[in-house]
């Protein structure tokens, strides 16, 4: 009954049900796009060369003959799932450091809190430039620099979450009943600063899209031949003039991806503030 009340309410948010909408379209079409479309990412056509959009090549090919559509969709898939495990990494270790550092307090704090904002201290894009150069241009090494560069903010807000719910009266009934810090972080806390980190997590996967085509575009992310967002969208940029659908279409479907991700965003956070919610 609960969840019906709670999804019902979510569906009235149309701002939340709007970026729901658009997300799930996002996330239907690159997960099941590339298996529909009679094109593969890497079929080269020469006799289709920087062909415009037609009926069956939506998007135009590139100086290769190859679908936009199609590597659009691949890459696509390939960005959604680093920016969402990038995300989820830094919103798991940010929760740790921050509930501890704001129940503990003390040394646990001091030293959780200045790690954060060493971080703070790079800009988010030349930090993940530095880490992709240091250690190379995998997957693998993507998702961790997303993550560290995202670890802080996380790390921030559960932190001063923490430090309004600590003091409510259910998380004091818990600890004088002699429950073991743990179990009050589990169970009292978290469920409480959730919302926020949710939040978050949906405008972090936005902006570790962005992130991810950014390094892609410059050539210290996705290696071909794999495609990617910022790989599409860089090929477009050598042959603008004659070919602008290649980087057009490109950007327009980053765009989309991120409209449905921030609407989705906005919607959670207008549901989970009261005095938003009540306002509605």
């Amino acid at each position: 009954m609960r969840f019906t009340t709670t999804l019902g309410r979510f569906f009235h948010n149309r701002t939340a049900a709007a970026g729901l909408l658009i997300t799930f379209f996002v996330v239907f079409s690159v997960l099941a796009g590339p298996y529909l479309l009679p094109h593969t990412p890497e079929s080269m056509d020469f006799m289709a060369i920087l062909s415009p959009p037609s009926w069956s090549h939506p998007f135009g090919t590139d100086s290769f003959g190859r679908d936009v559509l199609a590597r659009v969709l691949a890459g696509g898939q390939v960005s959604l799932i680093i920016s969402f495990v990038a995300i989820a990494i830094a919103a798991l270790a940010g929760c740790l450091m921050g509930i501890m550092s704001g129940y503990h307090g003390g040394m646990i704090d001091a030293v959780f809190m200045r790690v954060a904002d060493l971080l703070f201290a790079f800009p988010s894009f030349i930090l993940a430039m530095l880490l992709m150069v240091l250690f190379g241009f995998s997957s693998i090494n993507i998702i961790g620099a997303i993550a560290l560069v995202y670890l802080p903010i996380f790390t921030r807000i559960a932190r001063n979450t923490t430090l309004l719910v600590k003091e409510e009266s259910y998380v004091q009934a818990a600890r004088l009943m002699g429950r073991r810090p743990i179990a009050v972080m589990v169970t009292e806390i978290f469920p409480n600063i959730s919302a926020a980190i949710l939040v978050q997590a949906s405008v972090g996967v936005a902006f570790a899209i962005i992130l991810e085509a950014g390094l892609s575009f410059i050539g210290l992310g996705v290696q071909p031949p794999t495609p990617s967002l910022g790989g599409v969208m860089a090929d477009g940029r050598e042959y603008f003039s004659r070919a602008p659908w290649v980087l057009t279409m490109s950007g327009i479907a980053i765009s989309i991806a991120l409209l449905g991700l921030n609407l989705l965003g906005d919607g959670i956070r207008d549901m989970t503030d009261p005095h938003l919610r009540e306002r509605a």
